[in-house]
């Protein structure tokens, strides 16, 4: 399977949106950090998550990488659009990841991006239709997620006037969940193109 493979050709219509990938964790109930993880065809799933992002017009894709990052620098793709940040203290939890990235966001230019995706590592199954109808019209002004059958999940699409009260609000491993819920979060349901599962356990993985 190549990259590719993982989306369909397509773009995020009207919208400046870039991307960012939580690949930081050290996957323990996995085994391994799960930015390190190769699926049964042997793509890393954080090249797929990078890609797919890719696919669906996001620029620049920014992955957020913590355990064993070296590692993991290796298996990205080698493309401009594609950058990387290590989060120093990724083992606090996925705030500590969101605030790294939100950091690295911050030094984009407003004239590249209205919008960010934010995606995990561990969703093999999600598919570049899910992020371009999740991020499809967004504007500075916009909080946004996918759902799978009514049942929160990712991509989640947060505009710009949002970033910084949204960095300032990550505490510990629930990430932004809370300032979603206080803002209003808008689901967009995706449960026809993908299961939104994601994969936490080698046996998982096997089956």
């Amino acid at each position: 399977m190549t990259m590719d493979s993982w989306a369909a050709p397509g773009s995020v219509a009207s919208t400046r949106a870039a991307g960012l990938v939580l690949a930081a964790g050290a996957g323990r109930r996995m085994g391994r950090p799960k930015a390190l993880v190769r699926g049964a065809d042997g793509l890393p799933w954080l090249a797929g998550a990078v890609g797919l992002l890719l696919a669906a017009g996001c620029e620049p894709v920014i992955a957020v990488l913590g355990a064993e990052a070296a590692a993991a620098i290796e298996l990205l793709p080698s493309d401009p659009r594609v950058r990387h940040v290590i989060a120093p203290d990724w083992a606090e939890g996925m705030g500590a990841s969101l605030r790294a990235g939100m950091a690295e966001l911050a030094a984009v230019s407003p004239h590249v991006c209205d919008a960010v995706v934010i995606t995990l590592v561990d969703l093999p199954g999600l598919r570049a239709e899910v992020v371009s109808r999740v991020a499809a019209w967004a504007t500075p002004m916009t909080i946004r997620r996918a759902a799978y059958d009514g049942v929160p999940g990712h991509p989640v699409v947060i505009g710009r006037e949002h970033w910084a009260d949204f960095a300032a609000s990550l505490a510990g491993d629930e990430g932004g969940k809370a300032y979603l819920r206080s803002h209003g979060v808008e689901l967009v349901e995706c449960g026809d193109l993908a299961d939104g599962r994601d994969v936490d356990t080698a046996a998982e993985l096997l089956g």
